[in-house]
């Protein structure tokens, strides 16, 4: 019976129950702010432009701005999870109204199983660099059914991770830095010239999180608790994340890491006991999967509320271990970018109406919420300032179509520009130019009936 009251409820119409405290909260995300393609990723740091690379100051400077900027997006938008108890395409109802928000749940949904399979992808190719003998498929499977067990009992893993895993990343973490600034080459002098475009990538990490915040924020005891486990745990994990991956860039050689990404995994079991504490990272990994699944999940039951979450976990399970055995999912990468910036401007707009405009005074998650139009144009053009103003570089086509668009207006790009920033400062301004006069009429009614 305990065990029952201390899970997430099997369907939306149960009460979730508020157990996890700043710790449990800061171990998840902590957790989650440390990726094994992360280490990779600190290529991008401290080169984003490709001619300009970054000095080594330079380029933890923009992993600590950009960090501590996205998290703090995303730590705001779990905030809403904790006061309403609901996951976040849930909340979304009170956003756009219950059926429109079924159009971002559908694509959460996308884009929440290609990354399922793709750190599936990640997992079983650093077991591969361990055990080289097994097959990637094995790999493959092996993670897929522990990712599912994980989400069946979430609250349960977050407990786990926060008692056991997170003190084997911090060791295993210390235990690679503590070779690889010994071994790593000199990192040669660089500019600031690419600091902007740095900070945006980073950002970017972040901030795709924020479509699954209050899936897990909305079991926080606190808002104080969900906020300051999201900005405190994440920052760390990922300001360390990037600093031993640039490193472990160096040692592997750049090119090599640029030619394939999962080169960066070799220095990290070539060190004493590296395949030991590589192989804790690797199973750490399944956090990242458990999350993703999770919230494909939660999210599926904003379309179907009195579906068992088993029911709907295991059957994701299913399809995101099949996804990894037979999509070319490094390509499909490119395309959940493209999806995961239609997020950042639509919790701008959340951010705003519930926060700034007294949303959460009349925030209506029921299935019966009505249909809020006018949200949608705040969402639109924070995602086209997203992709005027963005850095990133991600599908080709769709990549020349807004150069396309930025020569047809004569907009130019600044160096300066950041897309998750501008997204947000546009989608956040015109929500306020859209809502303001609506707050007011419905005051001056609420007069008008009080007298």
């Amino acid at each position: 019976m305990s065990h029952a009251v201390d899970e997430v409820p099997l369907t939306l119409e149960g009460r979730p129950p508020k157990t996890l405290g700043v710790l449990d909260q800061g171990a998840l995300w902590a957790n989650l702010g440390v990726s094994l393609l992360g280490f990779s990723g600190a290529l991008f740091l401290l080169n984003p432009l490709g001619n300009a690379p970054l000095g080594l100051g330079a380029a933890l400077l923009a992993a600590v701005v950009g960090s501590l900027v996205g998290t703090a997006m995303v730590g705001l938008s779990a905030i809403p999870g904790t006061r309403t108890g609901q996951p976040a395409m849930v909340l979304l109802r009170g956003l756009f109204g219950a059926r429109i928000s079924y159009v971002p749940t559908v694509l959460n949904v996308v884009q929440m199983l290609g990354w399922g399979a793709f750190e599936l992808w990640v997992i079983a190719k650093a077991a591969t660099a361990i055990f080289g003998g097994v097959p990637y498929q094995v790999w493959v499977i092996v993670a897929g059914v522990l990712t599912t067990a994980l989400t069946i009992w979430p609250l349960g893993a977050i407990r786990l991770l926060r008692r056991y895993v997170t003190i084997g990343v911090i060791v295993s973490m210390l235990w690679f830095a503590w070779f690889f600034l010994s071994d790593a080459p000199v990192h040669p002098g660089g500019s600031w010239t690419a600091f902007a475009p740095a900070v945006d990538y980073v950002i970017a990490l972040s901030v795709s999180w924020v479509p699954m915040a209050a899936d897990f924020a909305r079991h926080s005891r606190s808002s104080r608790a969900a906020f300051a486990g999201v900005v405190g745990g994440y920052t760390l994990a990922q300001v360390a994340c990037l600093g031993l991956g640039v490193y472990a860039v160096a040692i592997a050689g750049a090119a090599a890491v640029q030619a394939d990404s999962t080169a960066v995994f070799g220095p990290f079991v070539a060190v004493p006991l590296g395949a030991l504490f590589f192989g804790i990272l690797a199973l750490r990994e399944t956090d990242q999967s458990f999350a993703n699944v999770y919230s494909t999940t939660v999210s599926l039951q904003n379309l179907m509320p009195r579906v068992d979450r088993r029911v709907f976990s295991t059957g994701i399970g299913v399809l995101t271990v099949a996804v990894a055995l037979v999509v070319d999912v490094t390509s499909y990468g490119a395309f959940l970018s493209v999806i995961g910036a239609v997020f950042v401007p639509m919790f701008a707009v959340l951010a705003v109406d519930y926060f700034v405009l007294g949303g959460a005074s009349r925030w209506n998650t029921g299935e019966d919420a009505p249909s809020r139009w006018s949200m949608l144009v705040p969402w639109a053009l924070g995602f086209v300032a997203y992709w005027l103003t963005t850095s990133s570089v991600t599908v080709e086509a769709w990549d020349a179509l807004w150069n396309s668009v930025r020569e047809a207006i004569g907009f130019t790009r600044q160096p300066w520009m950041n897309g998750a920033l501008g997204a947000a400062l546009v989608a956040g301004l015109v929500t306020l130019a859209v809502g303001r006069p609506r707050r007011r009429r419905t005051a001056d009614a609420g007069a008008v009936e009080s007298g």
